[in-house]
């Protein structure tokens, strides 16, 4: 069943509830809390309202009650700005994020202030870390550029996780749900407790299944957690080992328009004509990825006012892909044609694996000086990327010269990434306070792909931030700021030419306010690109999403979400993001001809984009939320075409929580279920546009041809879950 956005927020408002606050329920004033000791490891990297940056925090237990195995995605989907979309239609799997329409590339992930974007792509692979929500303590997304930190520029927003605070007390906890599309996940997680009062072990394995809605867009997803924490008076260490190993059966190609009204969980991934010329589907075309991180944190108090933050970090990935390519050509994978039986062959049925292998290494640093009304912060990072890209044959119905795993292209990249900044906030008096940010970053980058030709790349960026806070009362405060970011091009940006770097402006102006019962936070932003690399709507040939320059765009919006506590049983929060987002004088090749189009809207960037949560507590064990999310029209490409439109959507979910308590060995179990797309609605969150010429049909005369691929999301469904603690 379709809704209306007019009917929805009349039936929900325009609610966000406290998955968009930017501050604790628990404050009453503009104070907030205090900060905990394993915060200590973002506290570079993340902001609060002293510092004018606009912000949304998320903590373990508002993530709890819907932590039922899909991605941090997908629970973050009713964030102010954000717009979530999964390639198996049902959150497990593959999953991707948008915030004010910049894609995933564009929004800066850090775990406990290390980079996590990979390196070449700058994508964010969430599907590599399955269940992590589970091991996350809190997450912070800072929209626009928001303050300096390490790893690629924000160009949408910055998003890091601090993962699970040490526990005083010992215990175990035993998880598991199960839901709709042969969903199934379970974990089991344990502490030892402070042992000593200084030493703490704690840990998590999980395992998720999934059939997902798409056909065959199955996923088998391991993960592991581990981690050793010291702490004294002065002196807190982390040491932390944790990672996955995915195989999701491959769902990125989409489906075109006809498809979508008459079989919308079609997947053509491994589609082929047997030899009798039957179709078939090949059984393993599936991604096959592991990854493993580690990472050591070091926070010394040196004295009252200063303390510094180390981190080393290592990430080991492995995978590949695997494909049936039916009557590939020879010359491809430097076969040699073949006489059979008088004939010359040059096209064979093969299966093949494209292969990635890369390590990430690095360090990250900071120090802090903190005393009366001037907070200073140093840091910066060195990181270092080694990639190996190849490809092997490993079965084919005539392979000529070649060998079992012949690599049929090998190809190496390096790139490092050296970043310094200082921040510094100074309180003028009780109502003023400034705030400046300098980080100078210089990234080298080198490639020798036959995608990307030969690359040998170094870019300097100076990225300046300043801005001003003042404090009406201890309810009221408003901030004004100006920051600047620039970005290096990724590894797919060289397949469509020579693409420059970019930079953004990027104005924010903005309102708090904060009382027992009710919280608003409202901003204007104005972000101003110079050769922005915005998505063409195209895909390359493994399924990702291609950007090309587009000189100068703009993107400006109002974003507004608020929290309501109404009695002391309900909660009520509205979220709304209004926006313009526009390409200047886009310049396009239409018929042979180029053409000025003017003004058009960027890709993948709603007008609209709103949320809602409204929770019943009626007693402390009990809770029942009732979400919604509208996403407005959106256009899949630049140049406003009607068929590269994705129609305005709007999900509803219905989510709950009861916890019975039992007193001795056995503390609680935690029931919790989820209804996604209450409502059934034909939601289509994603897809991909295209052009090209057509000179065949009608020779001498250029006709541009239109296409587009849809990434249709599931219908009503479900997950339910039980959590036993010890």
């Amino acid at each position: 069943m379709k809704q209306s956005m007019f009917a929805t927020l009349a039936l929900l408002g325009l609610t966000m509830g406290s998955y968009a606050q930017q501050q604790p329920t628990e404050t009453d004033s503009l104070e907030g809390k205090k900060v905990v000791l394993d915060e200590v490891f973002v506290s570079a990297v993340r902001v609060t309202k002293e510092s004018p940056v606009t912000f949304s925090n998320l903590t373990k237990e508002e993530i709890k009650p819907r932590n039922l195995g899909q991605d941090i995605p997908i629970l973050m989907n009713f964030l102010p700005s954000v717009v979530t979309t999964s390639d198996a239609g049902a959150g497990v799997g593959y999953t991707g994020i948008r915030v004010r329409g910049s894609d995933a590339t564009r929004v800066n992930v850090t775990i406990n202030g290390i980079p996590y974007n990979d390196a070449e792509s700058q994508g964010t692979f969430w599907v590599n870390m399955p269940d992590f929500a589970s091991s996350t303590e809190s997450l912070q997304l800072q929209r626009g550029v928001g303050t300096s930190t390490n790893g690629a520029g924000a160009f949408g927003a910055s998003l890091n996780l601090l993962t699970d605070g040490f526990s005083e007390d010992a215990y175990a906890q035993i998880s598991s749900s199960y839901g709709s599309f042969n969903t199934f996940r379970r974990n089991i997680k344990f502490s030892t407790g402070l042992l000593n009062d200084m030493v703490e072990i704690s840990g998590r394995l999980s395992r998720i299944n999934s059939d997902g809605y798409i056909d065959r867009a199955t996923s088998d997803l391991d993960s592991y957690f581990l981690q050793g924490a010291y702490k004294d008076d002065n002196t807190l260490i982390k040491a932390l080992l944790f990672g996955g190993h995915e195989i999701t059966y491959q769902a990125w190609y989409g489906i075109d328009a006809e498809t979508l009204r008459t079989d919308r969980t079609f997947n053509p991934s491994g589609i082929y004509t047997d030899e009798n010329g039957n179709i078939q589907f090949y059984e393993n075309e599936v991604d096959d990825y592991k990854q493993d991180h580690a990472q050591l944190l070091w926070n010394e108090r040196l004295s009252d006012s200063w303390s510094t933050n180390i981190a080393l970090h290592y990430t080991k990935g492995r995978g590949f892909f695997e494909q049936f390519r039916e009557d590939d050509a020879f010359e491809t994978y430097g076969f040699e044609p073949l006489n059979v039986n008088g004939e010359e062959v040059n096209t064979t049925d093969l299966i093949r694996r494209r292969w990635l292998d890369n390590d990430f290494y690095g360090t990250v640093f900071s120090a802090t000086y903190d005393r009366e009304n001037l907070n200073l912060i140093f840091g910066g990072g060195w990181n270092n990327y080694e990639g190996d890209h190849f490809g092997e044959v490993i079965w084919a119905r005539f392979a000529s010269n070649g060998e079992y795993k012949d690599r049929y292209y090998d190809d190496t990249s390096k790139k490092s990434d050296f970043n310094i900044y200082s921040k510094a906030n100074y309180k003028l008096n009780d109502h003023w306070s400034l705030y400046g940010d300098l980080q100078y970053r210089t990234v080298g980058y080198q490639a020798n792909g036959e995608d990307t030709g030969m690359v040998d790349d170094t870019f300097n960026f100076f990225n300046p931030k300043a801005g001003v806070t003042y404090d009406l009362n201890r309810n009221n405060n408003f901030y004004f700021s100006y920051a600047r970011a620039n970005r290096e091009p990724n590894r797919n940006d060289y397949e469509n030419g020579s693409p420059r770097p970019e930079k953004l402006d990027d104005w924010e102006l903005g309102w708090r306010y904060i009382s027992p019962d009710v919280q608003v936070n409202t901003n204007l932003y104005y972000m101003k690109y110079q050769d922005q690399l915005v998505l063409t709507g195209e895909l390359n040939d493994v399924g990702a999403p291609l950007r090309a320059n587009v000189g100068d765009s703009y993107r400006f919006g109002l974003e507004v979400d608020a929290q309501v506590r109404i009695g002391t049983k309900f909660t009520w929060g509205p979220n709304i993001t209004l926006s313009t987002n526009k390409n200047r004088d886009f310049l396009f090749q239409r018929d042979g001809v180029l053409q000025n189009l003017g003004n058009t809207n960027i890709a993948y960037s709603p007008d609209i984009i709103a949320g809602n949560l409204i929770t019943y507590k009626p007693v402390e064990a009990f809770q029942i939320s009732l979400l919604s999310k509208y996403v407005g029209k959106q256009f899949m490409g630049n140049i406003d075409a009607e068929s590269s439109v994705l129609d305005a959507y709007t999900q509803t979910d219905l989510n709950f929580q009861y916890e019975l308590p039992f007193k001795g060995f056995l503390k609680s179990i935690v029931f919790s279920g989820l209804v996604n797309n209450l409502f059934d609605a034909d939601i289509v969150s994603n897809g991909y546009f295209f052009t090209f010429d057509d000179d065949f049909s009608n020779p001498g005369v250029i006709t541009t041809v239109e296409g587009a691929g849809y990434y249709p999301q599931a219908g009503i469904n479900f997950l339910l879950g039980a959590t036993v603690n010890f």
